[in-house]
């Protein structure tokens, strides 16, 4: 039975609908940003798009190369909250990024900075496309037939705007802009143009006027909506995802889709993404107002492999957040599900036969290299507690799974899982997840029902190695022979162990703790 586009993973729709369209070996899927500020998780949302249709073409047997574009030659129009040495930055307002200054001081440009920063993060997720930096193809002067062709079909251009504008484009308007070659600003006007390669400007600024041959000078770029639709011809794009703020009605894909047919070529297949929010911070990531949360920020809490299903799993026109709070561990539960799902280790009796393989296909497309069996999957819970117990001598946690640890997969896994939720501890879970375990026993008045629970508590534990199952049980004993109640008994060896009323849950915290560790500080009373 054929299955319906609501019964496959939307990546591989994607792939098949390429490939029902036209059928070739090789494929061009792109995507892209301009270095404005930092690049953060909400533009991740375009590449790791594109990368999951690169991944679904190649499952087909097909050849596809990957293309990111840095806009780099775009202007420069607004210096991010959270960028060093606002002022020098303010100097190069309207200037071409790639020739604006690292603040940071690291970098041969502003622009390169922000794009090495990102680059240097992709492999952590298993993505590697081939950059393109436009400024270079720009510079030299690669796209002089492409902005001939726009300049000369200017009022066609000028219609297809016009449609979705209120007001009409002056009659002097040109799909281009023009780098002052005397104060490197974008303020100009055109002034003339030949009809052929030859092109007169007037800068806005300082003055300065000048005619030049586009094939010679670089100077020139064509504005964004003319850039996109010609740069899916010249590099034959068949594949390229699109933000929602490109997707509404009249927005930049819908103008560019007519565009491209100057050029004889047609626009790719598209799909639009929505935004990201980061939970607990509403509204839109910006990269100008400094709101950011990063590629490698995200690597911080999550294994690369969850940050790809984050993605795989979600369709790309939903909205969805990054969780930093509590729903980071649910996260991590839903992960290993879906990994046990796949490795038919999960109960899947109430699930269509349809839903066991798109969850498998999320998995498959989560992993940057699908291991052969179930890894080990440490619990999140039992990992919080581990860790602190060891005060975060995240060797000694590794330690604890060595006998569990079958191959390099679970190796890597125990390693970058003790990670990241240790950084979740440091940086973000709640306080009541947090505890410290008392060196020495704390001051504490008891009642002599209070003393009576310890003294058993310590017979119990002295007695014999048990399980924490058979541990939980005797608690009910102690209770019932010290006359308390299950809170107060709780309360009781919580205050002692952790100077808290709560904690995790005890049998297993006191096996986790160790019983001897325990005895020392329950002996004081």
């Amino acid at each position: 039975m054929e299955r319906t586009s609501k019964e496959i993973h939307w990546a591989d729709l994607a792939a098949e609908n390429l490939i029902k369209n036209n059928d070739k070996d090789s494929y061009v899927c792109a995507s892209g940003i301009t270095p404005s500020g930092t690049v953060h998780i909400g533009n991740f949302r375009e590449v790791i798009t594109t990368d999951l249709v690169v991944k679904a073409l190649k499952d087909k047997g097909k050849d596809v190369r990957f293309i990111y574009s840095w806009d780099d030659y775009d202007v420069f129009r607004k210096v991010p909250k959270n960028m060093p040495k606002q002022e020098i930055l303010t100097q190069y307002l309207r200037k071409p990024i790639v020739d604006t200054p690292d603040t940071f001081g690291c970098h041969n440009s502003y622009a390169e900075h922000h794009e090495k920063e990102f680059e240097n993060s992709l492999p952590s997720v298993g993505i590697k496309p081939e950059f393109i930096h436009q400024a270079k193809k720009y510079r030299n002067c690669d796209y002089a037939e492409g902005i001939k062709l726009a300049l000369q079909n200017r009022r066609n251009i000028m219609n297809i705007l016009d449609k979705y504008r209120e007001e009409p484009l002056e009659s002097d308007w040109y799909p281009a802009s023009i780098f002052c070659e005397k104060c490197n600003r974008d303020e100009t006007k055109i002034t003339d143009y030949d009809n052929d390669y030859s092109v007169s400007y007037k800068c806005g600024l300082c003055n300065h006027e000048d005619s030049f041959d586009i094939r010679k000078k670089g100077i020139i770029k064509l504005v964004w909506r003319v850039d996109w639709p010609y740069r899916w011809n010249y590099e034959k794009v068949d594949f390229e995802p699109g933000g929602k703020d490109h997707s509404t009605v009249g927005g930049s894909f819908d103008t560019a889709k007519d565009i491209v047919k100057i050029y004889s070529w047609q626009a790719p297949l598209y799909v639009m993404y929505d935004f990201i929010s980061i939970k607990g911070k509403g509204g839109k990531i910006s990269s100008s107002s400094g709101n950011v949360i990063t590629l490698n920020d995200v690597l911080e809490v999550y294994e690369p492999e969850i940050v790809r299903w984050l993605f795989a799993s979600t369709r790309p026109n939903t909205e969805f957040a990054i969780s930093f709070d509590l729903d980071v561990l649910n996260i991590y539960e839903e992960f290993d599900k879906n990994e046990r799902i796949y490795f038919n280790k999960e109960d899947v009796s109430k699930m269509s036969e349809d839903l066991v393989e798109k969850e498998k296909r999320m998995y498959e497309l989560s992993c940057m290299k699908l291991p052969k069996s179930l890894p080990i999957q440490p619990p999140i819970r039992h990992l919080i507690n581990l860790i602190q117990v060891h005060e975060f001598d995240l060797s000694k946690v590794h330690d604890y799974f060595k006998d569990a640890m079958h191959n390099e997969f679970d190796k890597s896994r125990i390693i970058n899982r003790t990670k990241c939720i240790a950084n979740w501890l440091e940086k973000y879970s709640p306080d009541e997840f947090k505890f410290r375990i008392n060196s020495e026993s704390p001051k504490i008045n008891l009642d002599d029902n209070e003393k009576k629970a310890v003294r058993l508590l310590i017979d119990v534990l002295e007695s014999k190695k048990l399980s924490d199952e058979e541990l939980h049980n005797e608690f009910y004993n102690i209770m019932k022979e010290s006359s308390l109640e299950i809170k107060g008994f709780f309360n009781l060896i919580y205050r002692i162990l952790i100077s808290k009323e709560r904690g995790p849950k005890l049998a297993s915290f006191i096996n986790i703790i160790g019983p001897k560790r325990v005895v020392n500080l329950l002996k004081n009373y």
